[in-house]
This record gives C-alpha cells, structure tokens and sequence, in this order.
C-alpha cells in the first residue's frame, strides 16, 4: 500500500490488517514540505510490525512546479477547502506517479494489489482522489504486466467522518498520524486539510486528539 502516515492511509493500515491481508507499506519523499509525515509512517509502521520502504525521491519536486506543497517559495493557503486552495495545493499528477512505483514495487515483490487512501467528501475531491480516476488506475494496472495487478481504493466513496469513524472502531493512533500541510512541530490548525481533519473527528462525534498550533 501506499502510506504517508496520514489519518486516512494509517487507517487503511489498519483496515486491510483487520481484513486479515499481508500489508506491506511504501512512503516516498517526493520533496514534500511537510516531510514529517515520514516521520510518523515510520513509527506507526513499526508499532503494527509493517515493513516500511521508503524511496528518497525529492527531486521529484523540480517537475511538480508551482504548488505550496512542493515549492517551498508557495504560501500554503489557509482557510477551509475551496477550489482555488485545492489547486494550490494539488501536486501535478502525485497519485499516478506513486501508484506507478508502487505497482512496480509490487510486481517485483510478487505482491497483488495496491492499496491507497482516496476518499471522497463535500468539497471537490482532488482529480487524482476520484472514483473513475481510481478505476482508470485498476484498468491500467491489469495490462501493464505479465500478471495483473490490482489497484484498491475501498474509501473513494467515503467521507472523512467516515473514516475517523471507522479508525476510531479500529483503534487507529490519530494522534500519531500527520496532515497539516505547513509540516511545523505541531498541525497548524489553519491550512484546508487541518481545518479538513478537525472537521471529520467533530461530525464523526469521536474526539480529536490533535495537538493544534491555532484551535
């Protein structure tokens, strides 16, 4: 799978672990700033006893261009999600890029599906966070080898809320996951995915555990 150490692919963590697969992880550093989320995949990956590959690959961030999660010269906007801040906070074309090393990581490993967080929510999702976009990836990864290859994505549909909810049931460590886009000691509590996280533990009815620069 595809794991940040994020709230949402730290419960797919846990989900595909409950669903009784053999989960290995992949995190790449693509030159993200909020390189703290490395960090916190490595010591959830070792407190559930999941093996963790990491690829340092930050000059990705040389082809990524103008956006505020790469570009360390880019505002990182705050406020709630918009279109406007989603764009500003889309990496070009991340999600088929990571898909397609972690297919090939896979293939290698004998592995059979890829796993990744998409999930959908009241705000336009990220292109490469849709339904049809995860489907086109599944399509694409059973033709790309010899032997096909599945690319799973059981929370496209989901919300957030729906998502700490299941965490909470599956005793996911949320104070141990990483969203904020600033990448600081602590969430700042302003950029659209902290104002996103506090958003779906206050629906989901389950208390948030996230130390906040700004409540």
């Amino acid at each position: 799978m595809i794991f940040s150490g994020g709230l949402d692919s730290t419960t797919l963590l846990y989900e595909l672990q409950a669903a009784g697969h053999e989960v290995a992880a992949l995190a790449v550093n693509y030159g993200q700033r909020h390189g703290r989320e490395l960090l916190c995949a490595k010591a959830i990956c070792q407190n559930v006893n999941v093996e963790l590959t990491t690829l340092e690959l930050p000059e990705l961030a040389q082809v990524f261009g103008d956006n505020s999660l790469s570009d360390a010269n880019a505002k990182v906007p705050t406020g709630t999600y918009e279109q406007d801040s989603m764009q500003q906070t889309t990496v070009p074309n991340r999600n088929m890029i990571l898909l397609s090393l972690a297919t090939g990581w896979a293939i290698s490993n004998n592995y059979q599906a890829v796993a990744f967080g998409a999930h959908s929510g009241e705000y336009t999702p990220y292109p490469d966070c849709r339904p049809e976009f995860a489907a086109a990836m599944d399509e694409a990864t059973q033709l790309c080898d010899w032997q096909p290859i599945r690319i799973l994505a059981p929370f496209v549909n989901w919300s957030k809320s729906d998502i700490v909810r299941r965490g909470s049931e599956l005793n996911v460590p949320f104070e141990e996951t990483w969203s904020c886009y600033v990448g600081g000691e602590k969430h700042c509590g302003r950029c659209g995915t902290c104002l996103d996280r506090k958003l779906a533990f206050e629906k989901s009815g389950i208390n948030d555990p996230t130390p906040y620069e700004t409540e």
